[in-house]
């Protein structure tokens, strides 16, 4: 199989230009709960890349995937679910309430409680240890991945309103002034998770999706319709398609490569005397 190279070209500094080489790193006293975060291995935080595990785990061995990747000038960061399974007695979590009192899987779930986790840990990040927005790179899997794809949504959504907000109040008062400009995330990946809710957005979010999934028999194949409900909340979709076994997580290298192409051509690159876009080239 080919092996995907790492290629820097001058980016954009608008955004990052004030960010500090070497991020803060994030308190448990901001964050609502429990996390494992590693800065870049090559001492430069340029990007940061937020894990969120499946139904049933913890953020551990989400936290031990994120740093084995080893991304370029890439922080690390696995938050742990907010609520603990019902009657089991191991460590297993869950992002919203999952079952119904008879234990079955509850068909429409709401994701709420994940979502303001999620705000209010961009929050900190973002004020307080001073990751740029779009160095925000999201990775989830199953339930993650479909509470990341929300968050991105809910965010964007956030977006639009507070710009339709601030364009209205500087019309009443007469003045001449340009509401702040929209932000969204670096990119979202999100592996066998699809959206909990139907997209409704007057304009779509433009934070570059990857959607990983397995086709039928497997267990964690999407429902029909998945992939163009996230096509109607998001403008830049890209597809993988992994085989039907091994079930779960991507498993090897082959099945790890569409997603580390999607990140060699998204993630960005800080040099001394500037910041570079990494720009990705493929070598048999």
């Amino acid at each position: 199989m080919s092996e995907t190279e790492f290629h820097v070209r001058e980016a954009s500094t608008s955004s990052t230009a004030t960010s500090p080489r070497v991020k803060p790193a994030p308190k448990a006293s901001k964050i609502p709960v429990p996390f494992q975060y590693t800065p870049s291995d090559d001492g430069t935080d340029e990007n940061l890349l937020i894990l969120l595990h499946g139904l049933g785990d913890t953020e551990i061995p989400f936290w031990k995937l994120g740093k084995s990747l080893k991304l370029p000038q890439t922080a690390v960061l696995a938050l742990r679910a907010p609520e603990q399974i019902p009657y089991l007695y191991e460590n297993a979590y869950q992002w919203y309430t999952s079952f119904d009192e008879l234990g079955e899987m509850i068909e429409r779930p709401n994701p709420t409680p994940a979502l303001e986790v999620l705000s209010k840990t961009v929050d900190h990040l973002t004020k307080d240890c001073l990751w740029p927005v779009p160095r925000i790179h999201f990775f989830g899997f199953a339930q993650g991945g479909s509470v990341a794809a929300e968050f991105g949504l809910d965010w964007w959504k956030r977006q639009l309103q507070n710009s339709k907000s601030l364009t209205a109040s500087s019309a009443q008062e007469g003045a001449d002034q340009s509401p702040p400009p929209l932000l969204s995330f670096g990119t979202i990946v999100t592996v066998s998770g699809p959206l909990l809710s139907y997209p409704t957005l007057s304009k779509p979010c433009p934070t570059p999706l990857l959607i990983v999934h397995r086709p039928p028999p497997a267990e964690t194949a999407l429902p029909n319709g998945a992939v163009n409900s996230f096509k109607k909340g998001y403008s830049h979709v890209v597809e993988a398609k992994l085989g039907s076994k091994p079930e779960g997580m991507p498993s090897s290298k082959q099945e790890w490569e569409p997603i580390m192409r999607f990140w060699s051509e998204r993630l960005s690159r800080r040099q001394v005397d500037g910041l570079y876009e990494v720009m990705s080239g493929m070598s048999t």
